[in-house]
């Protein structure tokens, strides 16, 4: 087996290839610190009569990469794939398709599969890595390498403060102000261009409200190891890499482009142009519907729609690059017309819609109890999470009808983009133990939804009252290329600027800095000066966007909503924690149903009930105080009669705490029988004279006072 290492970070990362997955076109195994990946490329064969290209980007966990065996007492095999799996797809998927060649349609697979995991070692790194090695080594026309790092940086406060580090491990990543992974390409020799310049191509991160010019100087940071990693692969691939398969020229018969151009003289400008964007959309289906009954006897459908999108593009370009001209008038750097509101819905405990040109989103914030907390039971991670955020991408949203069979990839990798954006914001648990769940219901859809439920969700946690330092909200920017690199960049992308610009970049975040970003192009990517220049607009737009949210509410409200639980904390001794609980959750369990509340207990002796109603929360803490209470000797309390034997009774005098009344107790003189004096549900005086090593209680009536009845 050959094998390539290279000293990345003070940890070697190692390459091992042939006799391994044999009849794939590519193969590779990597190894970095103690975790391993297959990674494994394959070409198919051409599908007839698709408009996409179908790359299939496959991230796999196996629960014996990290020595478990799955939690579920009913199914061991690993079931769907998890949110982190299918973020890790999307990075790969990401970064690797641009890289393809255009019109290229065959099919392709990419599988890699984490064979070991150390808890150190990022399997994202290794797969993004892997990917790119595994096409270049390949038979598949592919033009990488792609070279990725994940970049952190030690918070101010911590002895390395403001130092970046090259491929963090979780806790440096947990711990840091900024996390982000980068991958990067050499841009191809072109004119007007500088050959070999390293552009990013691939952004995935989150940070602490941190500088736009910190996001450029972990890029600067982050150069000469990229560099290192794509030269490493070039390297291998010189060695071992197969011969590409010859690509068939695409040309397009000159009658058809002629006759397609003819076709859409003055139609297609005038269609694109005219600043209604869901009477755009339906007039360029009905121009492509038309056209296809034009040419459908002499030319194929495929031709003819391929020539129809270079039309659109080409128009899109040159009125953007030449005349600073967009579909809906707007300046290169305005964003659309920005409506906010809140308290929507009446029951729920928050809510906000905000709407940015057509693109409308609905948020919901609920507030739920600690043990309202999602269970993860993941091969990365096991723990529990306490924020989350959904997105949800209805097909009515972009006027279309499809089946609705959950969260697809793009709804799952949403919905943690703008979940990313809102965890620094919100309270820490000691000041704030709610669970807390957002879901955001993109309604009406024309760009960067993504984006408007960032802005969405942080009204919707204002309205809820939960206390978040200060709101939040997203912007895309977008960018033009011409084939002379001249370059535009678009705030506040919508239709098709999107569809057909180079590249989407996201960034979402506070008045005080960026907490996400995510950025994916189609163009080989961007440099320094042009990821600078993104994030000023990023900037100036996102406080635009903030100043226009703010005059609806710019902080959130004094109390939490009425409709929303109330939490209640109490310390008891860490000791205590099993009389509260009892035999098999006995007296625990008792509490929850008798007063109507849900209880947490902390290891620690914190104690959380979680309650509709005060009057229910206030009689189960008094509960809870009563078990937990430290009896002493010489007290005196009224306490009810729950038992009666033949040598006594069992008195309740707290909560949860019973002592034994001797039947030589009651009074001075002889009794034959307890229910002489006494009986079951009478309240009496008891006076405690005595606690045995077991924590039993002795109880003496007479030494209180007691009369019988």
């Amino acid at each position: 087996m050959t094998n390539y290492k290279i000293e990345i970070a003070n940890r070697i990362l190692q390459v091992e290839t042939d006799k391994l997955a044999e009849r794939a076109s590519g193969c590779v195994l990597l190894k970095y610190g103690d975790t391993s990946l297959l990674v494994v490329s394959q070409l198919g064969e051409e599908r007839e009569g698709v408009d996409f290209f179908p790359l299939t980007c496959q991230y796999e966990e196996r629960y014996y990469a990290a020595g478990r065996i799955r939690g579920s007492r009913f199914m061991k095999r690993e079931g769907r794939p998890s949110d982190r799996s299918v973020l890790i797809d999307r990075i790969i998927d990401r970064a690797i398709r641009p890289r393809f060649p255009e019109h290229f349609k065959r099919e392709i697979q990419v599988v890699a599969t984490c064979l070991s995991f150390d808890k150190e070692n990022d399997p994202a790194v290794l797969g993004l890595l892997g990917s790119s090695l595994s096409l270049l080594i390949s038979e598949i026309p592919w033009q990488g390498p792609v070279a990725a790092v994940r970049i952190g940086r030690h918070p101010p406060t911590a002895q390395q403060g403001g130092k970046f580090i090259l491929n963090p491990n979780y806790q440096e990543r947990e711990e840091g102000e900024l996390d982000l992974l980068l991958s990067a390409v050499e841009r191809p020799s072109l004119s007007g261009m500088v050959p070999g310049e390293l552009l990013l191509n691939m952004i995935e991160g989150q940070g602490n409200e941190v500088k736009e010019d910190l996001i450029c100087q972990a890029f600067e940071f982050a150069k000469p190891f990229l560099k290192k990693l794509i030269d490493f692969q070039k390297e291998i691939s010189r060695k071992i890499g197969k011969e590409k398969i010859p690509l068939s020229s695409l040309s397009y018969d000159p009658d058809l482009k002629k006759e397609v151009e003819k076709f859409l003289k003055g139609k297609l400008e005038k269609v694109l142009y005219q600043k209604d964007a869901p009477k755009t959309e339906k007039e360029i289906k009905l121009l492509k519907e038309n056209l296809l009954k034009e040419t459908e006897e002499k030319y194929t459908p495929e031709q003819a729609l391929d020539l129809f999108e270079e039309n659109l593009e080409k128009i899109l370009k040159e009125n953007i690059l030449k005349n600073d001209k967009r579909p809906d008038g707007r300046k290169l750097d305005e964003i659309r017309e920005v409506k906010a509101k809140v308290g929507l819905l009446p029951r729920v405990h928050g809510s906000a819609f905000f709407s940015r040109g057509l693109t409308n989103v609905l948020s919901v914030a609920t507030l739920g109890s600690p043990h309202d907390q999602q269970l993860l039971d993941e091969m990365e991670l096991v723990g529990k999470k306490r924020f989350i955020h959904y997105y949800n991408f209805p097909p009515y949203s972009s006027g279309e009808v499809r089946p609705m069979r959950g969260p697809g990839r793009r709804e799952i990798g949403h919905g943690v983009l703008a979940e990313k954006a809102l965890v620094p914001l919100m309270p820490n648990f000691d000041d704030f133990p709610y669970t807390v769940l957002v879901v955001s219901e993109v309604i009406s859809s024309n760009g960067s939804t993504s984006m408007a439920s960032v802005s969405g969700a942080s009204l919707a946690l204002m309205d809820a009252g939960i206390p978040i330092k200060r709101p939040a909200a997203g912007i895309s920017i977008g960018l033009m290329e011409g084939s002379d690199g001249n370059q535009k960049l678009l705030t506040d992308i919508q239709g098709a600027e999107d569809s057909h610009g180079g590249m989407d970049f996201k960034v979402a975040g506070t008045e005080m800095g960026i907490t996400a970003l995510q950025m994916d192009v189609k163009v080989d990517g961007i440099n320094g000066k042009i990821l600078k220049e993104v994030l000023d607009k990023a900037k100036k737009a996102r406080l635009k966007i903030l100043t226009e949210i703010g005059k609806v509410i710019s902080q959130p409200r004094p109390q939490l909503s009425k409709w929303a639980p109330r939490i209640y904390v109490l310390q008891i001794n860490p000791d205590k924690i099993g009389e509260v609980i009892g035999p098999g959750g006995k007296i625990i369990n008792e509490i929850i149903e008798s007063c109507g509340v849900t209880i947490d207990i902390e290891d620690s002796g914190k104690v959380f009930i979680t309650a509709e109603k005060e009057e229910a929360a206030k009689k189960a803490i008094d509960w809870v105080r009563g078990i937990t209470k430290e009896v002493k000797i010489g007290e005196v309390f009224q306490g009810k009669v729950k038992r009666i034997l033949d040598f006594g009774a069992f008195v309740e005098i707290l909560p949860g705490q019973e002592g034994l009344v001797h039947i030589s107790q009651f009074l001075a003189q002889r009794i034959n029988k307890v229910v002489d004096v006494v009986r079951v549900g009478d309240i009496i005086p008891v006076k405690v004279i005595g606690i045995d090593e077991m924590g039993r209680i002795n109880l003496s009536a007479k030494a209180a006072g007691f009369k019988p009845r």
